[in-house]
């Protein structure tokens, strides 16, 4: 099986590439300086060069605060970049995973994760003009493809929370992180490792919408405090605050815990419970950081 990854040069697409890599599988990975699927016809070139039998779009701008005053740039990427590869790809005959997140939801549920099927409302910029890729992938691809919904990453690749959190650990006495927007934290290791494994599912009965996101619930001061815990420092050095305390243009969901009920039909588990997956990463995330 060929596999072709755009947005190889981010941490997802850094990940996923690694995973094939390891696996033997014939993997093809491609940043944005090789190709800018926004670029007309540049998707179609690469795929009749490379010729694969699976897409996956890690490719997206995702600058959520940028986005709201630069909406048209984040929809040229998530929107109309991702209907040209998805076009691309039926041309050619290749299946597609694409890369959304759980920003198309309002992110003001109470207490019920969102199923796959639940009507989206983003309420930013990002979460829009990644619905709008969603929905160009599903316009053009509606039997091959797969939208595999994520949220919270961190990963050993580029800049995340947990990275910050190490090094906030390292630099102050205490730490001050909100407590009142509740998620999944999910390792992008783990999402790659399932993106692999869904791989050849892709098109024979698997399709539409799946949520791969780390099993359980935590805020953001939760998630602090694991990660203090697991390297050795004090979680009572980081104290929880509220939303308010940090104004960003983009408003951040209160609650996007996602479903995973789907991945019964595609005959795999949903991920591991992200404490568990916090564990293994860490020590990875703390060899690859810098002193």
């Amino acid at each position: 099986m060929r596999w072709l990854i755009t947005g190889a040069g981010g941490m997802l697409g850094r990940d996923v590439v690694e995973e094939l890599t390891r696996r033997g599988e014939h993997v093809t990975g491609l940043d944005r300086a090789a190709l800018d699927i926004t670029r007309p016809g540049a998707a179609a070139r690469a795929l009749a060069e490379h010729r694969p039998d699976l897409v996956v779009n890690c490719a997206a701008y995702t600058a959520v605060d940028d986005a709201e005053t630069d909406e048209a740039r984040a929809l040229e990427i998530n929107g109309e970049g991702a209907r040209l590869l998805a076009r691309a790809c039926a041309a050619h005959g290749a299946r597609l995973v694409h890369v959304s997140t759980d920003y198309v939801f309002s992110g003001d549920a109470r207490s019920t994760p969102y199923p796959e099927d639940h009507p989206p409302a983003p309420r930013t910029a990002y979460g829009r003009t990644k619905l709008a890729g969603e929905r160009a992938v599903r316009e053009e691809l509606p039997e091959t493809s797969v939208i595999l919904r994520t949220a919270w990453l961190y990963g050993v690749h580029g800049s995340n929370f947990v990275r910050t959190m190490i090094g906030l650990e390292a630099r102050r006495d205490t730490v001050d992180v909100v407590d009142d927007q509740r998620g999944q934290p999910t390792w992008s290791a783990d999402v790659a490792e399932r993106i692999a494994d869904l791989g050849p599912r892709v098109g024979t009965g698997v399709h539409g919408v799946l949520h791969a996101t780390n099993s359980g619930e935590a805020t953001w001061y939760d998630l602090a405090r694991e990660v203090f815990r697991l390297i050795g420092a004090d979680p009572e050095r980081v104290r929880p605050t509220t939303s308010a305390a940090f104004t960003r243009p983009a408003p951040r969901p209160a609650y996007s815990a996602l479903a995973h009920d789907r991945w019964q039909e595609t005959g795999l588990p949903p991920l591991r419970d992200w404490r568990a997956a916090l564990d293994e990463a860490l020590p990875r995330i703390r060899k690859e950081s810098p002193s």
